[in-house]
C-alpha cells in the first residue's frame, strides 16, 4: 500500500469509530433516583437508635462463673494416682500405663 491508500484507510475508521459510544450498546447508564417517604433525619435517627440498642460483646465472650467444689485437691490427686497405678485410668501420650 502507498501512503495515500494508507491515510484515507485511517481517515474513513477514525470516522467511524468517532461515532460509536458505549452508551449506543448497553443504553444509557443513569443513576436511578428513588423517592422515599421518609425524610433524612428520619432515616439518621433510626439508624441512631439501633447503634444504641445493639451489644458491641461478642456472642459467647461472657466467662461463667467457677463452680464451687467441696472436693479436697490433695485427696483428688491421690485417688487419680492410684487409679493410675492400677491401670484403671491411661497415662501419658500414648493413654498407656
Amino acid at each position: 500500500m502507498n501512503a495515500k491508500t494508507l491515510l484515507a484507510v485511517a481517515a474513513v475508521a477514525a470516522a467511524f469509530s468517532a461515532g460509536a459510544r458505549a452508551d449506543e450498546i448497553y443504553g444509557p447508564q443513569h443513576a436511578i433516583q428513588i423517592e422515599g417517604q421518609r425524610t433524612r433525619a428520619e432515616v439518621q435517627a433510626e439508624a441512631a437508635q439501633v447503634a444504641r440498642n445493639r451489644s458491641t460483646e461478642p456472642a459467647g465472650s461472657r466467662v461463667a462463673a467457677p463452680i464451687q467444689s467441696t472436693v479436697d485437691v490433695q485427696a483428688l490427686r491421690a485417688e487419680t494416682v492410684q487409679a493410675v497405678r492400677l491401670g484403671l485410668i491411661p497415662s501419658g501420650e500414648t493413654g498407656r500405663s
